[in-house]
């Protein structure tokens, strides 16, 4: 991956983070963390991932983070200087639970 597209990916996860915690009035964003993007080589599409603090609500919130991707991606467009802002794709992480997966794993085998 080039410099440019490492630069604007990090550029895309601050800013995606703010909008959410400042911007959107939606309550069901209150517990959501950015935690990486992945942008294609033509700015035309991104993935943000992400995680929810309640695992129950996780489809619901996905659901709804895609629904509000065109009003983040116009917030976008005023926050950051490129000429296209790409689509967003909202995407679950799913490496936070499965780290905490391995940790259970690694400490079961310390205790024996």
């Amino acid at each position: 991956m080039n410099i440019k597209i490492e630069r604007i990916n990090h550029l895309i996860m601050e800013e995606v983070s703010k909008i959410l915690m400042l911007e959107v009035k939606d309550e069901r964003f209150e517990f959501v963390t950015v935690t990486d993007c992945d942008t294609s080589n033509d700015l035309s599409y991104c993935k943000v991932y992400v995680t929810v603090l309640e695992q129950e609500k996780k489809e619901e919130t996905l659901k709804a983070l895609n629904n509000a991707s065109s009003f983040i991606r116009g917030e976008l467009a005023k926050r950051i200087e490129i000429r296209n802002i790409p689509e967003l794709k909202f995407i679950y992480d799913e490496s936070v639970f499965y780290g905490e997966k391995i940790d259970k794993i690694i400490d079961v085998i310390n205790e024996e």
